[in-house]
């Protein structure tokens, strides 16, 4: 009999932390309702498919609650795996890839016929509304040839140059989700590879987003092996210097940066790797990550 009441009494105990859990993501609810929370979809969240799924979870509820997710995505480890499937090596100067025209039509291939197509079908299967674009779509965003520091030719990789948000504006409102890709074209109509982490840092500036939240595959931004949780914009511009950030935190944290000082509220570097990170980093009081205001 004792064993029955102490099993009642921890499943009760269950009901209650989970109410708890909703009571404390209520006041970020009502403080989000409406806004628009640009999400950098990336790293080893897009090969696990329970993390997948996970993340899926987690846009549908946010526009059921009131918010705007908007989600922006490259696939480099992908474009990496088909290139090599062709027989091409790839080719990196300054961290950007070096994109012919046959590695240009892979790429948009990988990321606007695979990986887009996936992010969509998984959030209309978990009861959204998806819809897939990348930069070519109503002219979402058009870019300029890059070159690099030393003036190198990198190929078909580009620069946002502007931003139309007349598209998502409108998905938004009327209740869709928009999942971009990072491919775009210029003025004269090339096509173009651009930075992943650089799109949805421009479109959550041109959308004037409440939040900016990359995912990536570490706890946040570390200085001397401590993970900064709370970080003012300047002082992100100081750590740009130090030698702990570095790889893909480098890119991150300076369009962190950038995106503060050009009108977004918010910026959060988080591990997408935990289950529900967004979730967790958007409602509950100590999040999971780093956070840039």
């Amino acid at each position: 009999m004792s064993t029955i009441t102490e099993r009642g009494e921890t499943v009760l105990k269950d009901k209650i932390a989970k109410a708890n859990v909703l009571l404390e993501s209520l006041p970020y609810i009502r403080k989000f309702a409406g806004k628009i929370v640009v999400i950098k979809y990336g790293g080893s969240l897009m090969v696990h498919d329970d993390l997948k799924h996970k993340f899926a979870q987690d846009v549908v509820l946010l526009k059921y609650v009131g918010i705007n997710p908007v989600i922006v995505h490259g696939g480099g480890k992908e474009i990496s795996k088909w290139m090599k499937k062709v027989g091409k090596e790839s080719v990196f100067i300054d961290g950007l890839r070096v994109t012919d025209m046959e590695t240009m039509e892979i790429t948009e291939m990988v990321l606007t016929g695979k990986i887009n197509s996936e992010v969509v079908s998984l959030i209309n299967s978990h009861g959204g509304k998806a819809v897939g674009l990348s930069g070519k779509d109503a002219n979402l965003f058009t870019a300029e040839k890059l070159r690099t520091k030393e003036n190198v030719d990198l190929g078909f990789v580009g620069d946002i140059t502007d931003v139309d948000t007349t598209l998502l504006n409108t998905l938004n409102a009327t209740g869709y989700i928009p999942v971009i890709s990072s491919v775009g074209q210029s003025q004269e109509g090339e096509t173009l590879n651009m930075n992943a982490d650089h799109v949805a840092q421009r479109i959550a500036e041109s959308l004037e987003s409440l939040k900016l939240i990359y995912l990536t595959d570490v706890q946040g931004l570390k200085i001397d092996g401590e993970l900064q949780t709370d970080l003012s914009w300047r002082k992100a511009e100081e750590f740009l210097k130090h030698p702990d950030v570095s790889g893909g935190m480098l890119p991150k944290l300076a369009c962190s940066s950038k995106a503060i000082e050009n009108g977004v509220s918010q910026v959060h570097i988080i591990d997408g790797t935990i289950e529900h990170a967004v979730l967790l980093e958007l409602f509950t009081d100590k999040g999971i990550g780093t956070m840039i205001h």
